[in-house]
């Protein structure tokens, strides 16, 4: 019978009987003290020495640095009026891991709050970002009924909107700023730099939820933008704006705009466009609202710029204002085409050629010149160049170099075809008359101070002896007698242009008038421009004069200006005279 086997416990496993070398066991030991002692120094060195990085991980996890909006410099009128100011308003923000605990009645609620559709604020909620904005520039009575729900990862943060209270009337002057408080048009995207400020910056601590619970420092003080006066005068600005509303309307036009100059200082006093558009509230804006028509359309000025070739022949001592020019019947012919007059005459002084808007005597004037004479002293007033006022889209016109001239284009750019300028440009070149001679830069912004220096074109005797031809023209006689004041004695021209489209001229107009007054001594320039009057008139006489004589006297009695001629009842409803009635049809 076998002997059953004895059995090996753990106490007495035969493996525990060996001894291991005594080498190994201390290799051990200085392995764990050697990783014991990296810890110790890798602890000493991140705690004691080196402690940027932990405490960095730390504060990520607590501490946020939060910008401090600055406030946007205001913009104002030369008298102090504010026309934009930027009033705080709230952002609405959402961590959407946090608010995925919204109960369906609350998220109703929300969306009812912050006027949108629940189902875009279940989208904008299920977003797998940690940030997204769920309404900008909300008012602070939405903002504190949102803030009173007390929802969880809904949040808040303060933000500026801007407000224009003059509305349509000022808006292609100020332009607009974006949800972000910059600005994207006029005043506003030209001036950026220095209405937007900078803004500053404060660290925080949050919860896990993102509230606020303690405002540790400021690390930059905000520095609020600068104020920006502007050279517009709100009255005036209104009246101009009232009076291009009525006249778009009357004559059934496409489009119109009015500039009104400070012939002492260059200033821009108003600035109208139609159509125009509320900066306050953007939701249907079209391109052609948004277009600044005085400084970013250009169009043939017409007539208007007769009077310079007659103030170049004055000035380079060609003729006088008494040298009879025959006028030929109104009818001339250069090459193969025919230029015509609207009325006939036959010999004609020059100043009756501004007087008469005569095309043909105007054409014979710039005959005695040199296309590079001519060239020379259009450029002198400022065509063909922008004037460097820092509008956003600022126009140069049309100017071509006089080595491409032929004779008939010559012809043409004297009474204002084949060529193009903007209204502010035609505007800012009358200075000369109403400055004895004196071209000034013009400004969108309050000059302090004494004006800026300007530039001699003409001698004060030419441009004096000009002035006296354009009040003919806009006297009895001339053709705009609509442009008639009671008390003031009145100087401009008219202009009416084919309209150029598809390399053609078409039936349409662009009726234009530009003036000054009183003649005795300028104060106010308006230029005043009519696209495509549609009611059955489209001269310049009958469509823009009016309009400027509207907004000069008011103008002229806003600021206080003496009148300078009898105070003698206006019959301007009375049947004219056969002569005054062809006068007025002129359009050149």
């Amino acid at each position: 019978m076998k002997k059953k086997a004895q059995p090996v416990t753990l106490n007495h496993n035969p493996l525990l009987k060996r001894e291991l070398p005594a080498w190994r066991a201390r290799l051990v030991l200085v392995g764990l003290l050697g990783c014991s002692l990296a810890l110790v120094a890798r602890a000493a060195w991140l705690q004691g020495f080196n402690n940027e990085f932990l405490q960095a991980k730390g504060e990520s996890r607590y501490a946020r640095v939060l910008e401090v909006p600055a406030t946007r410099g205001r913009i104002t009128d030369r008298n102090g009026d504010i026309l934009a100011v930027s009033t705080p308003v709230r952002s609405i923000w959402a961590i959407p891991a946090d608010a995925a605990r919204l109960s369906p009645a609350d998220a109703r609620t929300l969306a009812g709050l912050l006027e949108m559709n629940v189902g875009d604020l279940n989208a904008r909620l299920g977003s797998a970002r940690d940030f997204v904005y769920l309404r900008r520039q909300l008012s602070p009575e939405q903002a504190e009924r949102i803030a009173a729900l007390k929802l969880p990862g809904i949040h808040q943060q303060q933000e500026y909107r801007r407000y224009y209270p003059g509305g349509e009337m000022m808006s292609h002057i100020l332009g607009f700023t974006g949800v972000d408080d910059r600005g994207q048009e006029g005043i506003e995207l030209a001036f950026e730099q220095r209405l937007a400020g900078k803004p500053g910056s404060r660290r925080v601590i949050k919860d896990r939820r993102g509230e606020i619970i303690e405002d540790v420092e400021s690390i930059r003080l905000p520095r609020d933008g600068e104020d920006l006066a502007l050279s517009i005068d709100g009255k005036i600005q209104y009246l101009a704006y009232s009076a291009l509303r009525d006249a778009i309307q009357k004559h059934k036009a496409k489009a119109g705009a009015v500039v009104v100059l400070d012939a002492q200082t260059g200033e821009v006093l108003a600035l109208a466009n139609a159509p125009t558009y509320n900066p306050n509230n953007r939701a249907n804006l079209t391109g052609a609202q948004l277009r600044n028509r005085v400084i970013t359309d250009t169009f043939e000025p017409g007539s208007t710029m007769k009077p310079f070739v007659a103030a170049l022949a004055l000035e380079r001592g060609k003729m006088t204002a008494e040298t009879r020019i025959d006028t030929q019947q109104g009818r001339m012919t250069i090459g193969r085409a025919t230029i015509t007059d609207t009325s006939r005459h036959a010999m004609l002084s020059v100043a009756e050629v501004v007087q008469k808007s005569s095309n043909v005597g105007t054409v014979k004037m710039a005959m005695a010149f040199s296309p590079d004479e001519m060239w020379a002293f259009y450029d002198a007033l400022g065509f063909g160049a922008p004037l460097g006022l820092g509008f956003p889209g600022e126009a140069s016109g049309r100017l071509r170099n006089p080595k491409t001239w032929r004779p008939i284009e010559q012809a043409t750019m004297s009474y204002g075809h084949g060529m193009s300028a903007t209204l502010i440009q035609i505007a800012r070149a009358y200075l000369v008359f109403a400055r004895d001679g004196e071209l000034m830069p013009v400004s969108l912004v309050r000059t302090e101070g004494l004006p800026k220096a300007g530039k001699r074109v003409l001698s004060p005797q030419v441009a004096r002896e000009l002035r006296t031809m354009l009040e003919m023209a806009a006297g009895p006689g001339g053709t705009a007698p609509r442009a008639q004041i009671a008390g003031y004695r009145v100087a401009g021209k008219t202009g009416t242009a084919h309209k150029l489209e598809g390399g053609r001229y078409t039936n349409k107009y662009v009726s234009s008038f530009v003036g000054f007054a009183p003649v005795s001594s300028p104060r106010l320039i308006v230029a005043v421009m009519i696209d495509e009057p549609s009611a059955g008139q489209h001269y310049g006489g009958a469509v823009a004069a009016p309009v400027f004589a509207r907004i000069t006297e008011s103008a002229l009695r806003a600021l206080g200006v003496s009148p300078d001629a009898p105070l003698a009842p206006l019959q301007l409803a009375r049947p004219a005279p056969a002569g005054e009635a062809s006068a007025a049809r002129e359009a050149m």
